[in-house]
């Protein structure tokens, strides 16, 4: 389960209630955190050692929720990124906006050499 950010619930009702036009980003990103993104996006990304964002895909939602339809594999990491703990679903590469934002079932370390993946179905996005 993973909740929505400040930006993306306001870009919701004012497109649902406010005829504001909101326009999808045509590719969104996964971004690890060391500290809780919260809804107002004040956490810790990892950063440097090789680190960036990757593209994701969502399978087509069921009552009311999308899972990953393919494996997210980050770089391997050149560096310490330090304790992951959290992710956040983004709409671009570098800065851009936070949509949702979760915490992992479990937290891993991440060292010199050290390859993150998140395996197809294992991240999901529930609206409730």
């Amino acid at each position: 389960m993973a909740a929505m950010s400040n930006y993306l619930e306001n870009a919701i009702v004012n497109g649902t209630l406010r005829a504001t036009t909101y326009t999808a980003p045509t590719t969104i990103y996964v971004g690890l955190y060391t500290t809780d993104p919260t809804d107002a996006n004040t956490g810790t990304e990892v950063s440097g050692g090789s680190y960036a964002r990757v593209a994701v895909t969502f399978a087509a939602p069921s009552n009311g929720a999308s899972i990953t339809s393919a494996d997210v594999t980050f770089p391997t990491a050149t560096g310490t990124w330090g304790t992951v703990a959290y992710f956040g679903v983004l709409d671009a590469l570098t800065a851009g906006n936070l949509l949702y934002h979760g915490v992992f079932a479990a937290s891993k370390s991440i060292t010199t050499g050290d390859v993150l993946k998140i395996t197809a179905g294992n991240l999901s996005i529930t609206l409730a």
